[in-house]
């Protein structure tokens, strides 16, 4: 379903979100340490014009794929935790069509279904996930990551999500997550990234 004509009525801290059952979703959400607070002021929406949107995400994205703060899901085992949240509802609260893990955010795309809103998919994944990376780092599994004082603190409180609205929409999406980590510079192709779905859909899977 490619809906182009879907409202999109919840809104979050003067943040937008489409929740539209039976539809295609670009989601991102990232560390809550992934941007500094002077890119973060500087971004802070004093506009409704869509040039101006456009502009300020491209900018949020470009620090991201800068690699600010901690980058924790860098480490083998925290990136696993978050795919393995994604890939646990999988089929049964929506599709989990494509994905990465980058250091300090994350990309996917997923198909809704009914009965399952976006808004709490994305809060329990960020609920299960923080209490989870913050028992791995607590643990020491990496004993040269940084830890959280909270749970609250692993992720930013909100999220970007973007409607797709047709099937080239649908494909460049797709290209764009898989070829993020060799956007920023992380590896020369996007088989080489272990932690997002490029390989399955090199597979046909």
């Amino acid at each position: 379903m490619y809906d182009t004509q879907a409202s999109c009525p919840s809104i979050r801290r003067r943040l937008f979100h489409c929740d539209v059952s039976g539809a295609y979703q670009a989601i991102t959400y990232r560390l809550g340490d992934s941007l500094p607070a002077v890119v973060l002021s500087s971004c802070r929406e004093h506009g409704r014009l869509a040039h101006e949107k456009t502009q300020r995400r491209k900018q949020i994205e470009k620090y991201l794929d800068a690699g600010y703060g901690s980058c924790i899901l860098k480490i083998p085992a925290v990136a696993s935790i978050v795919i393995d949240s994604w890939q646990y509802f999988h089929n049964e609260h929506y599709e989990l069509i494509a994905y990465v893990v980058m250091p300090n955010h994350v990309h996917l795309l997923v198909k809704t279904y009914p009965d399952y809103p976006l808004r709490n998919i994305v809060h329990s994944w960020k609920s299960y996930t923080a209490k989870e990376i913050n028992k791995c780092i607590s643990h020491g599994r990496d004993a040269h990551a940084p830890g959280f004082l909270h749970k609250s603190e692993v992720w930013q409180a909100n999220y970007w999500d973007r409607l797709i609205r047709h099937e080239k929409h649908f494909n460049s999406m797709i290209n764009y997550i898989h070829e993020n980590p060799v956007k920023a510079g992380l590896c020369l192709q996007a088989e080489d990234w272990l932690w997002s779905s490029v390989l399955d859909f090199s597979k046909g899977l």
